[in-house]
């Protein structure tokens, strides 16, 4: 195995250098480590190891619709369920977990 004998220094955020350490943490995970992983990824792919973009807009909770928003909403719902357009709730919940922790927006 290669020395290490390089030194990586970078400003981040406070919150996201947290968020991402408590994470890392959680995966047993040192933070050199994880970097030392994005590194060789960048060689591997000859650039970077994912698509950088910006994620679909996340739905809107109840407080952040008005009134005709909501109504429209719960409208579209009850033709959906009247013409059988619906699953148990299980997989529904399974559905939405998965896609939770895969970091997907639902």
């Amino acid at each position: 195995m290669a020395t290490k004998t390089s030194n990586v220094t970078a400003r981040v955020e406070p919150e996201v250098k947290e968020q991402a350490e408590t994470i890392l943490s959680d995966l047993g995970i040192p933070v050199s480590t994880a970097i030392n992983i994005l590194y060789r990824q960048i060689v591997l792919w000859n650039g970077l190891p994912f698509r950088p973009s910006v994620p679909a807009a996340r739905p809107k909770s109840r407080s952040e619709m008005n009134d005709a928003e909501f109504n429209a909403r719960m409208s579209a719902g009850y033709a959906q369920a009247k013409q059988n357009q619906a699953a148990p709730s299980d997989e529904v919940f399974d559905r939405l977990i998965g896609e939770i922790q895969n970091g997907k927006v639902v």
